[in-house]
């Protein structure tokens, strides 16, 4: 009897609304997985129209073009004799779905729908599908015309159930259901399923990586079985990168590993596993044979067809390997470079902008970019041509080939150092160093005169000049001083975008790149409308603290000895004056915290869902040896007031790479009032009574 089974799951880069494309990447994927011997195929979540499409989901256009990709599926010679697992959105009795379509050769086995919805975060599957309720149970689905054409079916099973072929039994759950406590594989691996499969969209966060690999064999381990995950990967069209990681795993232990980050659009794991190991690890589990023999079984699909060959003893086996993860500084270099690929060339933009200041924030963005040269260069090397067509197209040369990382930064990277008088010789030297050891083009410009163009035209219409605090003037003033500069910083990086490659003599224009962490924007440590704003952020979700481990990464795996005086400098808006010739501003004394202070605020804010009242009773507690529950009460306070003034910058942050899950992105992640009671008087007087007692 058959025993080797072999199967095949894939990570690609589906854009939202793609159809073509789409459709293009599912092909390429089948044909990989067939000439590997596969006989079955998994592709991931929502792929035919791509997971992001948001709001799009609510229209039949959508749901029709989902069907049109499908009718192609099945009609190509392709598909034949393996089952093909596809996700598209399905609308049965005029309600949504998230569904998996499961096919083969030119019929439709089975319709299955999400059962749990990811509603979290960056989730919002609750406000475009509907959960299907009804465990282990089946209905017809009337088939669309045009599929009928092809299929010759009228109805098809859609619901909760497995498939059963002729040597064993598959189950598919679908993304957030392996997270769930009650999570299907449990009662399906019961009730006999040997294979589960799991179709995800899944994004990237900074050490996330294991929690997923974690699961996946955890739920093999105590139950026995393989399980099969596939990944959406790469930017779709939004500030979330999906980060493949597709992964086959057996009895607890994994066997097949995808990459968590690479340019290739399609990845393909095939590996052949021997079923009767599944049996044998089960036999033992007396607790597991036990609860089998009560459980409630799930209606199977009759499939005759057989993942295995009659004459399959001297096919070789996969054994397990141990899973490699990436360290957070590898996440940071290889994550938001790969989107900002993305972005650029399906932007259809020439290349980056980016006003380089000589500091951390701007030095790491730099470093990405550079990170995102060396994978194009390396993708090339590799043979990949789609990223080598993309190339060429981006830099405009049919004949081009990306080589050398700092020639390929040359073409399609511009940094800009702005300087006013209060900026220090020491951080325009650093940004040239930087620059030089990048291979980006650079600019050198002085933005006073636009400054005082700015501020004369003020002094006309008011008869009022303001001055800085040093020469005698308020707070206010200051203030609007500084934010002159910076804003003026804004305007000139994008008409610098815009014309730089004009004036070059070359086609195209730029994208601006903002530089501002996660941390700054969380206090609000921000001029609204300065450099922050921008076209794209690739580090707005990476704390500072994150941040310099990373330029110390860069400094030993990219031999870039500029980052030695930038990682040492304090950091500095550099936008008051100078005080004999040296910077007198830092950030931390400005925002009268630090960084480090700040990281811990921003996690005990939206990961541990602490108010003002409850983060205060916890750092008591976390600092209770460095300061006292007054010093502590005074933190918090000045955390929440600069907080709560300050939100209001957030509605108009530059979208952001995706990386830390205490973001405060506006957009759909950290969903809050931006016009507080900034008193918070009922809170603190909560925290005032507390400090009393101790």
């Amino acid at each position: 009897m058959g025993r080797a089974v072999t199967v095949a799951t894939c990570a690609l880069n589906q854009w939202a609304l793609d159809f073509e494309g789409n459709l293009e990447r599912i092909f390429r994927s089948i044909g990989i997985a067939k000439s590997k011997g596969a006989r079955y195929r998994l592709g991931p979540e929502l792929e035919i129209c791509g997971y992001g499409c948001s709001d799009h989901y609510y229209e039949s256009d959508t749901l029709l073009h989902s069907f049109q990709v499908l009718e192609k599926l099945l009609q190509s010679p392709a598909t034949q004799d393996i089952i093909c697992d596809v996700g598209m959105p399905v609308l049965h009795r005029n309600v949504r779905y998230n569904c998996r379509v499961i096919f083969l050769n030119k019929k439709i086995l089975l319709i299955r729908p999400k059962i749990s919805l990811a509603n979290t975060g960056n989730y919002r599957e609750l406000r475009w599908f509907t959960p299907w309720s009804k465990a282990r149970h089946v209905e017809e689905y009337f088939l669309p015309r045009i599929i009928q054409e092809v299929t010759g079916q009228e109805t098809v099973p859609f619901g909760d159930a497995v498939l059963a072929t002729t040597d064993t039994c598959l189950g598919a759950e679908i993304c957030e259901e392996l997270w769930a406590p009650n999570s299907p594989h449990i009662e399906m691996g019961l009730d006999g399923v040997e294979i589960f499969t799991n179709s995800s969209g899944s994004h990237h966060v900074l050490r996330k990586a294991h929690a997923r690999v974690d699961l996946v064999n955890s739920a093999t381990a105590k139950n026995g079985g393989i399980y099969i995950l596939a990944n959406q990967k790469g930017c779709d069209g939004d500030r979330l990168y999906y980060d493949g990681c597709a992964m086959i795993s057996m009895n607890g232990e994994t066997v097949a590993q995808g990459s968590q980050f690479s340019l290739d659009d399609v990845e393909v794991l095939v590996a052949t596993l021997d079923l009767e190991d599944v049996r044998s690890y089960r036999a033992e589990i007396s607790s597991r044979n036990l609860a089998a023999s009560k459980v409630n079984p799930y209606p199977r699909v009759k499939v005759n067809f057989a993942l295995s060959c009659p004459d399959d003893v001297a096919v070789p086996i996969c054994m397990p390997i141990q899973w490699r993860h990436h360290s957070p500084e590898e996440e940071i270099s290889l994550g938001p470079a790969c989107w900002l690929w993305d972005y650029l060339r399906r932007s259809k933009q020439a290349g980056f902008l980016l006003p380089l200041s000589g500091g951390i924030d701007s030095s790491a963005t730099a470093c990405i970019v550079y990170s995102m040269c060396h994978q194009v260069c390396l993708a090339v090397k590799n043979g990949n041509a789609d990223v080598l067509a993309d190339a060429r197209r981006i830099v405009n040369d049919e004949t081009y080939i990306p080589e050398d990382p700092r020639e390929f930064c040359k073409r399609v990277f511009t940094t800009c150092y702005m300087a006013s008088e209060n900026s220090s010789q020491d951080t325009c030297n650093r940004a040239k160093l930087l620059a030089e050891q990048i291979g980006s083009y650079h600019i050198n410009l002085n933005i006073d005169g636009a400054v005082k163009a700015v501020v004369g035209i003020f002094s006309v219409v008011t008869g009022r000049t303001p001055c800085f605090s040093v020469h005698g003037g308020s707070s206010r003033e200051s203030l609007a001083l500084q934010n002159v500069q910076a804003r003026i910083r804004m305007v000139l990086a994008y008409l610098f975008a815009q014309l730089t490659l004009w004036a070059r003599g070359m086609p195209g224009g730029l994208l601006v790149l903002g530089s501002a962490n996660v941390d700054e924007s969380l206090r609000g440590y921000l001029t609204k409308y300065d450099c922050s704003s921008a076209d794209i952020n690739p580090i707005g979700g990476i704390s500072k603290t994150d941040l310099k481990s990373f330029i110390q990464y860069c400094i030993e795996n990219f031999q870039l000895t500029a980052l030695r005086s930038i990682m040492s400098a304090p950091p500095t808006a550099e936008l008051e004056p100078l005080v004999d010739g040296q910077v007198a501003q830092t950030d931390e004394a400005d925002m009268g915290m630090t960084y480090a202070e700040l990281s811990i605020y921003g996690k005990l804010r939206k990961i541990a869902k602490a108010g003002p009242y409850s983060m205060f009773c916890k750092l008591i507690n976390m600092w209770k040896e460095i300061c006292t529950p007054r010093e502590v009460a005074s933190k918090v306070k000045h955390f929440f007031r600069m907080y709560s003034v300050n939100r209001h910058k957030m509605t108009t942050l530059t979208p952001s790479y995706h990386a830390e899950n205490y973001s405060p992105d506006d957009n759909r992640f950290d969903l809050r009032p931006f016009l507080y009671n900034t008193s918070w008087s009922w809170q603190f007087r909560c925290i005032d009574k507390q400090v009393n007692t101790l």
